[in-house]
């Protein structure tokens, strides 16, 4: 099996050789991922004042950051501060042509790759950033009409670049989603299903219908929404803390419905301990659980959670050997 077959045989649950690989820095990579670029129309802006970076996004909202801290930051001043600025505004402008030969631009490992497209936001997300976190989890209670007209102008957009990643040649789109705590979701499953429900039914099954597969990647603990995700129409879960999760319970889950799991050793509990001993224990456990379902990467942003480039390195040396030694036991 190539690259690309691997990765598929893994989202499917087809006995595949191995587990996916998508390292970087000259590591193995089964994945070529990029983005869609920028909309018409925009240019990135940043600025530092003290001890603060500033910078805007395509949404045009102004983010925040400790110039020593994390790569992202936080919002600092929201696009919609207030509903009445909803009837104008207007989302980021994307052509399909423009897009679909962008995206064709990040093919650079070879066409044996699984090709994974990342999106710029989605429902949630987007929506969050454009109202500023604390507001938005208001306005889903005392504001759900003007909450539903946001989401729907922002689901137009994502129909074109799914268009987009699936006429450009793409194997699967991915998007973030943080809707978990460490104990559980943010809002009740009810409200998922009243706001979020509906529309990624339609949006997953028009990536489908485009030939492609869905990832999610979501921070937290979401096992309330896992299954109706699955039943929506995720192929394959993002996860970089999977021991929030009973890993029992989800491998089971996850088996049921023949979709994947994307993750690093746990970037919270077992990469940042910096002992060899519990991330390698960290890597077999993983093995153990979510084996031909599974796809392993690197978390991209080493500094923002206090890990050492070694320490990383320990996992990916334990990946491979585990790989090694199952081979040579099967031959």
């Amino acid at each position: 099996m190539n690259s690309r077959e691997i990765i598929y045989a893994n989202l499917e649950h087809r006995n595949p050789p191995r587990p996916g690989l998508a390292f970087d820095n000259n590591r193995i990579n089964d994945m070529d991922s990029f983005g869609v670029g920028l909309p018409k129309g925009y240019t990135p802006k940043r600025w530092i004042e003290g001890q603060y970076e500033y910078y805007d996004d395509m949404w045009g909202n102004v983010w925040a950051r400790m110039t020593d801290g994390c790569d992202a930051g936080e919002i600092f001043k929201p696009a919609i501060e207030d509903w009445s600025q909803l009837k104008d505004y207007l989302p980021p402008q994307y052509d399909l042509d423009e897009t679909v030969s962008a995206i064709r631009q990040g093919f650079v490992n070879g066409p044996d790759k699984f090709k994974l497209c990342w999106m710029p936001g989605w429902v949630f997300a987007s929506s969050r950033y454009l109202r500023k976190m604390e507001v938005y989890l208001m306005d889903m209670l005392l504001y759900p009409e003007e909450l539903k007209q946001l989401h729907a102008k922002i689901a137009v957009g994502f129909e074109l670049l799914i268009r987009a990643a699936g006429k450009a040649g793409c194997d699967g789109i991915i998007f973030c989603e943080d809707m978990g705590t460490q104990n559980g979701l943010m809002f009740s499953p009810e409200l998922w299903q009243e706001y979020f429900g509906e529309l990624y039914c339609k949006l997953f099954g028009m990536a489908h219908e485009c030939g492609l597969k869905v990832f999610m990647h979501s921070c937290g603990k979401n096992r309330q929404i896992l299954e109706p995700l699955l039943l929506a129409g995720v192929d394959c879960f993002q996860f970089d803390q999977p021991t929030v999760y009973d890993m029992a319970d989800l491998a089971q889950l996850l088996k049921k419905y023949k979709a994947g799991l994307w993750s690093p050793v746990d970037i919270q509990k077992i990469l940042p301990t910096g002992d060899r001993q519990i991330i390698e224990k960290g890597v077999e456990d993983m093995f153990k659980h979510f084996e031909g379902g599974l796809i392993f990467r690197n978390y991209g942003d080493l500094k923002g959670i206090g890990v050492k480039e070694e320490w990383n390195n320990w996992a990916y040396e334990a990946i491979l050997s585990h790989i090694k030694h199952n081979t040579l036991r099967s031959d």
